[in-house]
C-alpha cells in the first residue's frame, strides 16, 4: 500500500514541476548588466543610473532549449498592441478564437494573442514599441473589420521584440 501511495506522490510531483517549467529563461537583464560584466579579469564597468531607465531597457530572453542567438532572441520591453476583443460570456472563448482566425487569414504576419485573465477572455493582435505603430494596425483591422470596429482600442502591455 505504501509503495502505491509513493508512487502516486512521485508522479504527481514530476507532473507539478514539468507544468510550472517557464518558457522563456532570461539571458541577461539588461544590456547594463552585458555592459557591467568582469570577462577575464580585466576589469568592470559600473554604470549609475535611475531604475525608470533600466526598466525601459527590457529584458533579453530566450526560448529554453535554444541557442540564444537568431530568431529566438526576444525583447521583452512595454509596448503596445491593439484589442480587438474582450468578453466574460460562456461563448466568449469561442469567439476569440473564431476572431483571431478571421484575423489570421486576411493579416498571417501579424501576431495575434488570446488570453484569459478571470473572467475576461482578451484578443490582442500586435507587438508595438509605439502607441503609433499599433494605432496604425488597429486602422486596418477597423477597416477590414468593420464589426469590430467600436470594440477596437490600444493597450499598453509587454510586448516581444525580436533582436536581430
Amino acid at each position: 500500500m505504501i509503495y502505491i501511495f509513493l508512487f502516486i506522490f512521485s508522479a504527481t510531483t514530476l507532473y507539478a514541476q514539468e507544468a510550472t517549467t517557464p518558457l522563456y529563461e532570461v539571458k541577461t537583464a539588461s544590456i547594463v548588466d552585458e555592459l557591467q560584466k568582469d570577462e577575464f579579469g580585466k576589469g568592470s564597468v559600473e554604470i549609475n543610473q535611475s531604475p525608470a531607465v533600466r526598466s525601459l531597457l527590457g529584458v533579453r530572453k530566450y526560448a529554453i532549449g535554444a541557442e540564444p542567438t537568431g530568431d529566438d532572441m526576444v525583447l521583452i520591453v512595454q509596448g503596445f498592441r491593439a484589442q480587438v476583443f474582450s468578453g466574460n460570456l460562456r461563448t466568449s472563448k469561442d469567439e476569440a478564437f473564431n476572431r483571431e482566425k478571421e484575423i489570421n487569414e486576411l493579416f498571417p504576419e501579424l501576431p495575434t494573442y488570446v488570453t484569459f485573465v478571470a473572467p475576461f477572455w482578451r484578443l490582442r493582435v500586435g507587438d508595438y514599441r509605439s502607441h503609433e505603430e499599433a494605432h496604425f494596425t488597429m486602422r486596418l483591422l477597423k477597416n477590414s473589420f468593420t464589426n469590430y470596429a467600436k470594440e477596437m482600442y490600444i493597450v499598453r502591455e509587454d510586448v516581444k521584440i525580436p533582436l536581430y
